[in-house]
């Protein structure tokens, strides 16, 4: 068990990013296509945090052409290079799930004042 834990801490990401729910945020996945590789940005809201240590994930939901798309991004991949914060949200839930049900202006988040 302490080798799977030392594993796991080799795995872990140096430099977590801070972001918390409700923040919009720009994540940077890389691609794989074939034999090469792109860095793909994904933008939205983010909804939920989930699990702790390595297994940690996040979900980020957008409404793309009318559509919402939502993707889970575990936070310690190798694939997620950057998660940078557009804007601070003001919300007082630890999931936004809620947001799946709303359109237009009533799914927004509150920007939080600083």
């Amino acid at each position: 068990m302490d080798a799977l834990k030392t594993i796991a801490q080799d795995c872990a990401k140096k430099e977590l990013p801070s972001f918390s729910i409700g923040d919009t945020v720009r994540v940077d996945v890389n691609i794989r296509e074939g034999d090469h590789e792109r860095i793909q940005a994904f933008e939205g809201t983010v909804i939920a945090r989930k699990g702790s240590g390595i297994a940690e994930t996040f979900t980020v939901r957008r409404v793309s052409y009318g559509v919402g798309v939502e993707r889970v991004f575990p936070i310690h991949s190798p694939n997620v290079k950057n998660v940078k914060v557009i804007r601070r949200g003001n919300v007082r839930r630890a999931k936004l799930y809620y947001l799946r049900n709303r359109v237009g202006k009533a799914a927004k988040v509150k920007e939080q004042i600083q």
